[in-house]
């Protein structure tokens, strides 16, 4: 089986990380000694560190990379999660490092440990790409890829053949369906042939050299679950189910135990406990910064506010947040007072039944209003949301209860993260796209979500917003 072969890739990944990381340490110390750079070093010390901090760094990334999962395949199918993971854990096990070091080799140069935290990065990172081209150039011979044959050719089965087409390398590779409709007989859902029933669906595992069969039959075909489960029995092969109430998962369905019972979690966050602490130390360090830095900037239109038009300086909108949750957003009044007694009439529907309510023309925008929402100065207050933690820099913008009501089930998944400031759909188009497209590109984020790619979203906001797209 294709346990085996992970089990190999998982260890020889681990000692050439672990050689590599050695060497990294090796030539940093004689990158310190012969690079222009800092001061001079006695004679005492010599281009070689003791082996004991060899031995103590070979013991912390062992720790360190193990706690983080770093060598775990099924929790790393994508190369975007192997990268984010490795960064994460060779930081960490830096941080650490540097620690201990503090302890006990206080002498070590500054300089060295910073060219060391550099080469074992990029070589970690030049690994991992190498290892990503040169895998798929060879096939199913390298068996680190599972043959999957997915019970089902219905709508969750497609599903889940898109999802492994997505997470590519090396996670799983579909080779087909088994369903009893005779109509789906000689057709390719998502690329992937019926190969036959599910009766056959033994001996197609034989000839395909299957590794894992997953079922995605409806609740109705328990008995025939059943009966397939006991038939795979006798074959080396992994059996895994898709429950039929897939839809009702927010995002990443979690299995709990109940007394030897399994508990399936509906409505987890999408993000697991350890992203959802660097996100939030990553808002809170560029949040609180940002918001004294600003300060002369939003005491500056506080004044222009109250100076242009009546009523208070900073507008108060409830809006829908993480696992919709009703909390107060906070803005610069950009509108005249009461502006929202005089919603009903500007709020209209598309033909296709969406409610569209901004728009370019608004009556009730003060003429100070338009010139901060053009350059988007009215969302700077959200900072305060986002240091209270009913916010995030980046994630699904916090939606109108009015609006949220109207929303198909499908719509709903995009409270499985914080709101944010900004989000993928401002960087996609902002207000000039309608509410049900937004949705969508938030739905993209949470599937996609890594720091990184908060970083890359926060870049582009930049840009959008110098440009003025879209703000209405």
């Amino acid at each position: 089986m294709v346990t085996k072969s992970r089990t190999n890739y998982a260890i020889t990944l681990l000692l050439l990380d672990l050689g590599l990381t050695q060497a990294a340490l090796y030539l940093a110390s004689v990158a310190r000694r012969y690079l222009p750079f800092g001061l001079e070093l006695g004679f005492a010390k010599t281009a070689y560190l003791p082996v004991e901090i060899h031995v103590t760094v070979a013991f912390l990334w062992l720790v360190v990379f193990t706690l983080l999962s770093v060598y775990d395949l099924r929790t790393n199918l994508r190369l975007l999660d192997q990268l984010q993971r490795v960064l994460v854990a060779a930081t960490m096990a830096t941080l650490v490092f540097a620690g201990a070091l503090y302890l006990s080799f206080r002498d070590v140069p500054r300089l060295l440990f910073i060219y060391f935290f550099i080469l074992d990065m990029a070589a970690l990172v030049v690994l991992r790409l190498l290892m990503h081209l040169v895998l798929p150039l060879k096939g199913g011979k390298t068996r680190t890829s599972s043959r999957v044959l997915i019970v089902g050719a219905g709508r969750v089965g497609r599903e889940v053949a898109r999802t492994i087409r997505e997470m590519n390398w090396p996670g799983f590779r579909a080779v087909g369906y088994v369903d009893d409709d005779r109509g789906k007989e000689g057709t390719n859902p998502e690329d992937l042939p019926v190969l036959g029933t599910v009766a056959e669906a033994f001996r197609i595992v034989q000839d395909e050299q299957v590794d894992q069969v997953i079922l995605a039959l409806p609740l109705r075909a328990h008995r025939r679950m059943v009966s397939l489960v006991t038939d795979l029995q006798r074959l080396p092969v992994d059996v895994k189910v898709v429950p039929d109430f897939f839809d009702l998962a927010f995002h990443h369905a979690s299995i709990d135990h109940l007394g030897g019972m399994p508990l399936v979690g509906l409505r987890d966050s999408a993000i697991d406990p350890f992203q959802r602490t660097v996100k939030r130390l990553f808002d809170l360090s560029v949040a609180i910064p940002l918001t004294v830095l600003l300060s002369p900037l939003l005491l500056l239109v506080a004044a222009l506010i109250k100076l242009d038009s009546r009523g208070p300086i900073i507008f108060k909108q409830e809006r829908v947040g993480e696992n919709c949750e009703l909390f107060s957003m906070y803005k610069f009044r950009s509108m005249i007072e009461n502006a929202e007694l005089r919603l009903g009439g500007l709020v209209r529907e598309t033909e296709d039944g969406q409610i569209v309510h901004k728009h370019r023309t608004d009556p009730r925008v003060t003429r100070l209003g338009w010139i901060l929402r053009r350059a988007s100065i009215d969302e700077l207050p959200q900072l305060f949301n986002v240091i209270k933690g009913e916010m995030s820099l980046v994630g699904p913008r916090p939606e109108l209860p009015f609006l949220v009501e109207r929303y198909e089930p499908w719509q709903r998944k995009r409270f499985a993260v914080p709101p944010g400031l900004t989000g993928w759909w401002q960087i996609s188009g902002r207000s000039n796209k309608p509410m049900h497209l937004h949705v969508q590109d938030d739905l993209y984020y949470i599937q996609n979500y890594s720091l990184l790619l908060d970083l890359q979203v926060l870049w582009k906001t930049i840009g959008v917003v110098l440009k003025g797209t879209g703000a209405y």
